[in-house]
């Protein structure tokens, strides 16, 4: 843990660096477009104005292509970060995570069996993706509470139940696949989370779920504080641990819900944001939090930025990414607690 004095300066780096990271992430792409004239198209704003520093073609990529896109994945690590957050503290699990728990999962099986039965499409599936999505993530966070014992149970009998029923959910995903071809593409999205389809409408939903989600998370941290207490304790400070409970995994599940729905299954972000920032902040969730929301922004924007450029003109899922990053911190945390049980 960092020492107290210190975390504004953290503070202020982090927010230079998710500025500094995407505006140069504006600028990279196939098309030649230079961070000076970055500056001048988001200046100008979305109405394209005949200048010579720039093409009505160079405006139009970054205010109708990149922006939105960018900003998508900035909500998205937000969420997912925070969510993974809350996550660990209802589960006392530092390992618990949306991807890990399944229940980003739960929100793509919602999804691809809303297509498969044909309730998703038409003018109004701008709507119905999110409500199968949460949907599918309520219902999956529920049968892991349920199938796991809850936290009173050791661990591992989570991280299991999550994983079997990540494993049960894929399956199913792919039997709809094979069932139903005209869905594939579609349903490969959610598998392997791409950015390449936002749209000022689709972040307009996901920024107005994360903020209505977000907002009450960020007025529960002393509870989440408390929740890392046996709850006998938190009981004897007149906390309800069952009802507070509900709600930080309504308002959690919601949000990832949200975001699974548009931009597919994007892992480990919950799992490695959080860890790392309460190395930085300690465990108190008043701090860790915003913290988290900025490390999750600066996460994902940089993890979009690589699946764009890496490969020149083809693009790699942001999963692949995340996944690479997150899958060997994962096994530390495994390693640890192996040892911490001995």
């Amino acid at each position: 843990m960092v020492q107290k004095r210190y975390l504004p300066v953290i503070w202020i780096t982090l927010l230079i660096s998710l500025f500094v990271i995407s505006i140069v992430s504006l600028a990279l792409g196939p098309a030649s477009i230079t961070v000076k004239q970055t500056v001048a198209i988001i200046s100008t704003g979305p109405s394209y104005a005949p200048t010579k520093l720039f093409s009505a073609a160079q405006h139009k990529i970054i205010w109708n292509l990149r922006l939105p896109r960018i900003l998508t994945a900035l909500v998205a690590g937000m969420v997912l970060a925070v969510s993974g957050m809350v996550y660990q503290a209802l589960f006392r699990n530092p390992m618990a995570d949306p991807y890990v728990l399944g229940i980003s999962s739960g929100a793509a099986f919602g999804v691809a069996f809303g297509a498969f039965l044909g309730f998703i499409g038409g003018a109004t599936g701008v709507w119905q993706v999110p409500l199968a999505a949460f949907l599918g993530a309520a219902g999956t966070a529920w049968c892991i509470f349920i199938l796991s014992g809850g936290v009173r149970r050791p661990p591992a009998t989570l991280l299991l139940t999550g994983i079997a029923l990540n494993f049960l959910l894929s399956a199913l995903m792919t039997l709809f696949m094979y069932l139903n071809r005209t869905q594939l593409q579609s349903i490969m999205q959610w598998t392997l989370g791409s950015f390449s389809t936002s749209t000022w409408s689709k972040l307009l939903i996901m920024s107005v779920t994360a903020a209505l989600s977000i907002i009450p998370i960020s007025l529960l941290t002393r509870e989440l504080d408390i929740l890392l207490l046996d709850e006998a304790s938190a009981l004897s400070i007149g906390v309800s641990v069952r009802t507070i409970r509900l709600i930080l995994l309504v308002f959690s599940t919601l949000a990832t819900s949200i975001t699974v729905a548009f931009c597919g299954i994007i892992g480990f972000v919950g799992l490695m944001v959080p860890h790392i920032m309460r190395l930085i902040t300690g465990p108190r969730h008043t701090i860790l939090l915003p913290f988290s929301l900025v490390g999750g922004a600066l996460m994902m924007v940089s993890a979009d930025t690589l699946a764009r450029t890496v490969l020149g003109a083809s693009e790699l899922p942001d999963g692949i990414i995340t996944a690479i990053a997150g899958a060997p911190l994962f096994i530390v945390l495994l390693i640890q607690h192996k040892k911490e049980e001995r």
